[in-house]
């Protein structure tokens, strides 16, 4: 046991807190983040998270993987999000003997779906890099139930829950727009389907950040070829090509496969939304070809 896991989870949650709070209180002198990992859920984020950390101009925010400012934690101000990230001076000393510009990052799954993320990110960073994971649909919606149902907030089986999805998210998007302090649960964290039609969420982003600062990685691709996917989102960064020791799978659920029936609907469901996703990206999706 290390002495990080030997830590009492309550004291590990002031620890945090308290350097968020000096975070904030320094945050003029603390990095911003030039690009970001939005999304989306359960398609690989923690795992291409964990390759970019090992990249050594690369740092995260301090103690998270995701900040979710841009979706949840917006009324916290921007002195809180930019408190979550290391100082200008401790990037310098620790690049010096590394060619190349430090850069932050931090990786939030529910920024790509959040309706109102896109425009508070093009706010708050202007030159800012998205980066977007995407999967198989079908297996993301599956995935995503199997791990919302592991943190008890799904008690419903998969497939009642897609038959609740539409029911759940009804006029819930239009309500986070029209009032900003409101959060839906069901949006977070019930959005089986929803997650899964990637078009929408794109051209969302593409209305506030150009598209030339938007970089689409398939998980199928990244997990099958992953050096030359990774690769190429460096040479989107801007960064020079430092590859991980190995790339690994983190996250996955193993389980009993879903049933074929609720596959074939699921697979007709996304058709035209991966028809739509082809014409966007000029290029059929991995889970496709």
């Amino acid at each position: 046991m290390s002495v990080r896991t030997a830590v009492p989870h309550p004291v590990k949650v002031a620890g945090r807190a308290a350097s968020v709070r000096l975070g904030a209180a320094t945050a003029g002198r603390r990095q911003l983040p030039s690009f970001l990992v939005v999304g989306a859920q359960r398609a690989g984020t923690t795992s291409l998270f964990r390759a970019l950390l090992s990249h050594p101009l690369v740092h995260s925010a301090n103690y998270h993987k995701g900040v979710n400012f841009f979706d949840v934690g917006y009324d916290r101000g921007l002195s809180w999000y930019q408190g979550h990230f290391p100082t200008t001076a401790y990037l310098r000393a620790r690049g010096r003997d590394v060619p190349g510009e430090p850069v932050t990052f931090e990786a939030s799954g529910y920024y790509l779906f959040h309706p109102c993320a896109a425009q508070r990110i093009a706010r708050h960073l202007p030159d800012v890099r998205l980066v977007v994971m995407l999967r198989d649909p079908v297996e993301r919606a599956w995935s995503a139930w199997k791990h919302e149902s592991a943190r008890g907030y799904e008690k419903a089986g998969f497939e009642r829950a897609l038959e609740l999805e539409d029911e759940r998210l009804a006029g819930e998007a239009e309500r986070m727009v029209a009032d900003p302090a409101y959060q839906s649960f069901s949006h977070r964290h019930h959005a089986y389907v929803g997650r899964g039609q990637y078009a929408e969420q794109l051209h969302r982003l593409h209305e506030h950040v150009s598209p030339d600062r938007v970089h689409v990685v398939e998980s199928e691709l990244f997990f099958t070829r992953p050096e030359q996917t990774y690769t190429a989102l460096l040479d989107f960064l801007g960064l020079p090509v430092v590859l991980p020791r190995r790339f690994d799978r983190w996250n996955g659920r193993p389980s009993a496969p879903m049933s074929e029936a609720t596959r074939l609907l699921l697979q007709e469901h996304f058709e035209p939304h991966d028809r739509d996703l082809t014409a966007l990206l000029r290029r059929e999706p991995a889970w496709r070809s």
